[in-house]
């Protein structure tokens, strides 16, 4: 069993309403609903996961939704932009979906050879649909969204960082990426132990402000290993670089460690076992409302102060 970082496992972000969030991933970028449940440290509010099917390492996008967040702002030490991989061929379909959708297109640009559509999701979330031609994976088959447009998954994220030489290390020395390419301020990094959601971008701006943590903010990164002992000797990697990494946390559908990077990102090691069907069957994931276990006794409560949603 290989104890290689597996590329990409998941990105979470902080928004809005639950319903807003729900209907732009969910429909709009046609992910499925894979997980309506709550956050571990705030039961009163929602965790809501979107991915492809089963939810499969590199394709989830996760979001802790609270009504009244403050709005964040985009900067140093965050996570700049979340990366989907779309077909060859698909941004002329995006462009026209997204604006009545409650997306903000924010430009067209290439980079490393790849077309990419920039835009904000309706909280001011940054995130690119990236022409990919040999991305296999498949896509969820959402309503009025053509396979051959559809988002397969994630193509990567990009760091912002005032100094990137400690994300770098940790990423190439730790984590087992290589530098594959150099653009502008944008360093790429590339994992060969992941076919998909294989890239981090190191985008190095000395000048550029801090971001604020917030409403449209992304709140941690997750790298993807095989199972627990993965993340074990994963961890013992991190600890020998001289990282403060948390013990391991059960989190009902992997199992989490946490290290904030120096440059101020979390990152987080999370584990493909056991997967978001362990307590539902993958036919209805996303219809109940599932509770770790510790919150189950406040079913009642909890269920009394969190929105409806409609999916």
């Amino acid at each position: 069993m290989s104890n290689h970082i597996q590329g990409l496992h998941h990105v979470t972000a902080i928004s809005g309403g639950a319903q807003r969030n729900l209907d732009f991933y969910a429909k709009a970028l046609g992910l499925r609903f894979v997980k309506k449940t709550v956050n571990f440290d705030d039961p009163g509010t929602y965790h809501l996961y979107y991915g492809d099917e089963t939810g499969s390492a590199g394709t989830i996008m996760t979001f802790f939704p609270w009504e009244n967040a403050r709005a964040g702002r985009i900067g140093a030490g965050q996570v700049s932009l979340t990366q989907f991989a779309v077909p060859a061929g698909a941004l002329p379909f995006w462009a026209e979906r997204l604006p009545a959708m409650g997306a903000t297109h924010t430009g067209d640009d290439t980079l490393f050879g790849e077309a990419r559509s920039l835009w904000t999701d309706p909280d001011g979330l940054a995130f690119a649909l990236v022409e990919m031609a040999d991305d296999t994976r498949t896509p969820w088959p959402a309503d009025g969204i053509p396979a051959g447009h559809a988002i397969r998954g994630f193509r990567g994220v990009t760091l912002a960082l005032r100094d990137g030489e400690a994300e770098r290390t940790i990423l190439t020395e730790v984590f087992d990426y290589a530098v594959t390419g150099q653009e502008g301020r944008v360093t790429r990094l590339t994992t060969t132990h992941a076919g998909a959601a294989e890239i981090v971008d190191l985008h190095i701006d000395p000048e550029m402000p801090m971001g604020v943590e917030g409403g449209g903010s992304v709140h941690h990164v997750a790298f993807s290993v095989k199972d627990r002992a993965a993340q074990m000797a994963v961890r013992a990697r991190m600890e020998a670089a001289g990282m403060r990494v948390t013990q391991q946390i059960d989190r009902d559908y992997f199992w989490a460690i946490y290290s904030r990077t120096p440059g101020g990102i979390l990152f987080e090691v999370a584990t493909e076992e056991p997967g978001f069907a362990a307590d539902e069957p993958v036919e209805s994931l996303g219809q109940a409302l599932k509770l770790p276990t510790q919150h189950e006794p406040m079913r009642a409560r909890i269920e009394a102060v969190l929105p409806k949603l409609s999916v």
